[in-house]
């Protein structure tokens, strides 16, 4: 494909990208790999009943060729495969579309994939989908994710054995003798770079010599799975740059798309832009950026393209538009209903409260309300839908209850919505910002070995490897003690409970106390402790009060999450929201202690990390 700006080359019928030529460089590729790990879509599949994120990995190859529009102003062309059962449980039971498109006078082209799945086919798993191109590693040093999260990066030689020294997981490598030495001594891993859904629009790779931007732009989330929140990779070294469409980054199993048997599906994936910009001067290099970002703009303003040929792609005429305005009615805050500002606002496809963070075979549609709660969905697919909603400051999930149906060319007003957040009494004591994150807790300075100099004074201070360890330099002779009324969550609160290391190289839980006073107990009322948590992994919350060795607790959450936030340097996963009654007998006057133990400690990587936690007075109580 050759508009005259860019030239792409593609094999057929695989449908791999084997080149890209553009402005003087004859293959911004990396040359020196073979010609199928340049520039492909892959995915991984399991066989139904298997369990864990991982399966069979498989760079799809097309079987079949064709141009579907060659017109003067576009190209478009696809690859595809067909199942059949003389292949069974050899390939995942689906047929493949990949599809290729260049516009005239565009400095790049478009990707998008259509992926169907018919009932009377075998079930299976989907752990992963993503688009991947690996760069040239002579030309493209610098990477860019975020205004504040840019770099040189070192080489993929610098990961290597001989030069670097592998660390607690496989991602993450030491750099003791990288071919730059300006590198030595920084920890590199590629999940230091991940970004959440909502953020997640623009990324990519800058050249120097000559200076030449390649840039991943993704207009929309609407066919990613798991919600705005969703973190997913972005680019890191090789130098690669990702398009991730299903992953269970974050999440673990319950991020893995699984059809049932007789389950029809199909899902469009993309179409998302590969960009390309230059500069004449390498002086200007670092403004393809900003170049960059002006082209997601308006990639983001066309959206839903009117151009791919797919009749499984809705044009804008062919979707549908939704408003209203999101409130808060909790009683023990304001005796009006507030506006629900920066709430959270999605579609989502029909299911439990809070399912759209786990949901991954359909299709999202999100926005945030304005000051006054007030928001608009539109470009929305027809269907059925769910409203759902959170409200940073307010506990829990929201869920209209009435199915929202979508049709071509609906303009739908919803009015008002009331979110009634989880309540039964005041609140005697409150730690953290309901928000789904632990980010305004006590986050520490990394281990001057193991430093990425990005993260250093930089907000996102969670993003250094190993904070996990400081733990145990923190508090080396005993865990956590937060007194409510003296302790400052910001700075008394460590950002994650986790397993702490002894001697022998084994680990035990610990056990975080809150301390606090009650002046007079309703013994005969019921306290409620809500336990809101920002992620989990491989954990059990054990909940005692005034007695730290109650068998059974009061409260456990069973063994949780395979999120592994702890281990991929993020701040959040799923969120989960747990309610708990405490009996007025519990309570004494004087001083009470709650005890949280974080009981699975078998290596450094379990744990959990709090988003809010409050206790209530029962209902009957006076302010």
């Amino acid at each position: 494909m050759d508009n005259g700006i860019i030239q792409v080359t593609i094999s057929s019928p695989d449908g791999i990208v084997t080149g890209i030529q553009y402005n003087g460089i004859d293959n911004l590729l990396e040359v020196e790999d073979e010609e199928v790990h340049r520039g492909y879509w892959d995915l991984v599949w399991s066989k139904t009943g298997s369990t864990g994120t991982t399966g069979t990995f498989d760079v799809f190859k097309g079987t079949s060729f064709k141009v579907v529009v060659e017109t003067e102003d576009q190209v478009e062309v696809s690859f595809t495969r067909t199942w059949d059962i003389s292949v069974e449980g050899d390939v995942v039971p689906l047929n493949l579309d990949k599809r290729f498109i260049m516009l005239r006078n565009s400095p790049g082209f478009y990707s998008y994939a259509v992926f169907e799945h018919l009932e009377e086919w075998p079930p299976f798993n989907l752990p992963q989908v993503r688009i991947v191109f690996k760069l040239r590693k002579d030309k493209f040093h610098y990477m860019a994710v975020a205004d504040n999260r840019q770099r040189f990066m070192p080489l993929p030689e610098d990961r290597l054995l001989d030069r670097g020294q592998p660390l607690a997981t496989p991602e993450a490598v030491l750099l003791v003798n990288p071919v730059e030495p300006e590198f030595k001594g920084e920890v590199d891993d590629k999940y230091q770079y991940s970004s959440e859904n909502k953020d997640l629009k623009v990324h990519g790779w800058i050249s120097l010599n000559p200076p030449v931007g390649f840039w991943q732009i993704t207009p929309s989330s609407e066919f990613r799975s798991g919600g705005p929140i969703k973190q997913n990779l972005t680019s890191h070294v090789g130098p690669y740059c990702l398009a991730m469409f299903l992953s269970a980054h974050y999440a673990g199993e319950d991020l893995v798309l699984k059809l049932n048997p007789g389950e029809p599906w199909k899902k469009v994936f993309g179409p998302v832009f590969l960009y390309l910009n230059s500069v004449t001067s390498e002086d200007n290099a670092f403004s393809l950026w900003e170049d960059a970002k002006n082209q997601m703009l308006r990639e983001t303003q066309k959206w839903p393209y009117s151009f791919p040929a797919s009749e499984d792609f809705p044009k804008p005429d062919q979707r549908g538009k939704v408003c209203g305005r999101l409130e808060v009615q909790d009683r023990y805050v304001s005796y009006e209903p507030i506006p629900a500002n920066g709430a959270y606002i999605g579609l989502a496809p029909l299911g439990d409260v809070g399912s759209w963070q786990r949901e991954c075979k359909g299709y999202q549609f999100w926005t945030r309300a304005d000051e006054d709660g007030n928001f608009t969905i539109d470009n929305i697919r027809t269907g059925e839908y769910n409203i759902c909603a959170w409200v940073p400051g307010f506990i829990g999930d929201y869920k209209y209850d009435v199915v929202v149906n979508i049709t071509e060319g609906c303009d739908i007003s919803l009015g008002d919505l009331i979110y009634e957040p989880l309540r039964n009494g005041p609140t005697l004591w409150e730690i953290g910002i309901p928000d789904r994150t632990a980010a305004e807790f006590y986050i520490p300075d990394p281990d001057p070995k193991y430093i990425n100099k990005l993260y250093v004074n930089h907000p996102d201070r969670y993003r250094q490897y190993g904070l996990w360890e400081r733990y145990a330099d923190l508090y080396p002779d005993g865990d956590l003690v937060f007194t409510v009324g003296i302790s400052d969550y910001k700075n008394d609160w460590f950002f994650a409970q986790v397993n702490r290391k002894k001697e022998d190289g084994t680990y035990q839980g610990t056990t975080w106390q809150i301390k606090f006073m009650l002046g007079d107990v309703d013994h005969t009322g019921t306290y409620t402790l809500r336990l809101a948590l920002a992620t989990a992994h491989l954990a059990e919350l054990q909940v005692r009060v005034n007695d730290p060795k109650s068998d059974p607790p009061l409260f456990t959450t069973g063994e949780i999450g395979h999120d592994n936030t702890i281990a991929r340097h993020g701040i959040h996963g799923l969120y989960r929201l747990y309610n708990i009654d405490v009996a007025g007998v519990e309570l004494v006057e004087g001083e009470n202690i709650i005890f949280l133990t974080q009981a699975m400690n078998t290596d450094p990587l379990q744990g959990i990390m709090y988003d809010y936690i409050r206790l209530e007075c029962p209902p009957s109580t006076s302010s």
